[in-house]
């Protein structure tokens, strides 16, 4: 496959999964400020852009809710906003449109040209509800009509890695507003896992469980450790070398050494440094990307998407 070809795929998953992921973080952090009097929504605001990559506006001495929606929703030049993403999974899309299928070209096409340039605050949620059914639409596409080969690999190994990175972020925002942070049940219903979770634990959500079910659940298609694997699957099929001492794969040392890290940590530890363990995920999730540039796209720039929790 040509590099342009495989590198547009990769970013194509990359930028479908991060309009959803944002879509999901915006939803509950924003619909949070409304219903809890006692958030400082000023600290609340710079935190959630802080932990999105994204800076905050110089010249606003005080950042509110609005700000947050027109920096990280609908700003088309801010690579951290769903306007981008999607625009960008567009442009991708057209530049691999000898492999793209029509249904997924149209898909990407459509919602790029619907997607608003402002947003009335009663209907934000319609809006985030819109994204992520568009970005399931788009999956289903790839999924359902796009055969097991390269193609296919690359777009998952980009929705992998950056599954990896949000779910990374969601977890991290817990610790944004201290005890009025977002509860383990709202971010368990964010990340769609609710059900799943109580099937699992047949009870009400806990911070031990729940932390545990979105970090290391090795069935559930949000936690973390399943997204490092399906990307090292991909890796693995893209790439199939075996070397007979160590890894001379810089993507598979990347992924390897956070799933280990993760894995063999108790989880008492990583929930009392959360936000520090979910740096260390989002810090390997660049150096896969960056490996993998250099290992299959090395005459393209990355994409920014630069952000650490602070």
């Amino acid at each position: 496959m040509l590099s342009r070809i495989a590198e547009s795929l990769f970013w194509i998953g990359r930028y479908i999964e991060r309009s959803d992921g944002t879509a999901r973080i915006l939803d509950v952090h924003l619909q949070l400020l409304l219903e809890d009097p006692w958030i400082d929504e000023d600290t609340a605001c710079r935190s959630l852009l802080s932990v999105m990559g994204s800076a905050t506006p110089d010249a606003l001495d005080k950042v509110e809710r609005q700000d947050v929606l027109a920096r990280l929703a609908v700003d088309r030049n801010n690579p951290s906003s769903i306007a981008y993403s999607l625009q960008a999974a567009r442009e991708n899309a057209r530049r691999a449109r000898e492999i793209v299928s029509t249904e997924l070209w149209e898909t990407l096409n459509t919602t790029n040209s619907r997607m608003p340039r402002r947003l009335q605050s009663e209907k934000v949620h319609e809006f985030f509800q819109w994204v992520r059914e568009r970005s399931a639409l788009a999956v289903g596409i790839v999924d359902s009509s796009t055969s097991r080969d390269e193609a296919w690999q690359f777009f998952t190994l980009g929705r992998s890695i950056e599954r990896t990175d949000m779910t990374a972020r969601m977890l991290a925002t817990r610790s944004l507003t201290e005890a009025s942070g977002p509860s383990w049940t709202t971010i368990l219903r964010s990340c769609g896992a609710y059900e799943a979770y109580v099937r699992t634990y047949r009870g009400m959500p806990s911070s031990r469980n729940a932390a545990e079910f979105l970090l290391l659940d090795r069935l559930f298609p949000r936690s973390i450790i399943y997204s490092i694997q399906r990307a090292e699957e991909c890796m693995a099929a893209i790439d199939p070398r075996a070397d007979r001492v160590g890894h001379s794969n810089a993507v598979a040392r990347a992924l390897g050494r956070i799933r280990n890290d993760l894995e063999y940590s108790p989880i008492g530890d990583i929930l009392g440094e959360l936000p520090e363990h979910m740096e260390r995920v989002q810090t390997v999730t660049r150096e896969a990307s960056e490996a993998i540039r250099h290992r299959f796209f090395p005459t393209q720039a990355e994409p920014g998407w630069v952000g650490e929790i602070s």
